[in-house]
């Protein structure tokens, strides 16, 4: 029986205090997330800031003609 399956013959009750429970867990995830990095020191610098947009790529806009 696939993990589908399973969730399935849970009953609808279940499934939506699971899928409530799932939700809050991620949103408690974002709010702790940047307090984590503080507290590890992973914050990034000015100096990362920049690394990071040189690196994405560039888009140009060309007219069909």
């Amino acid at each position: 029986m696939t993990l589908w399956h399973s969730y399935r013959n849970l009953s609808p009750k279940t499934r939506l205090v699971l899928g409530g429970a799932i939700m809050a867990w991620s949103a408690v995830g974002l709010f702790v997330s940047d307090r984590a990095e503080q507290a590890f020191g992973l914050v990034p610098t000015e100096q990362d800031k920049e690394k990071l947009h040189d690196s994405l790529p560039k888009i140009h806009f060309v007219e069909k003609g």
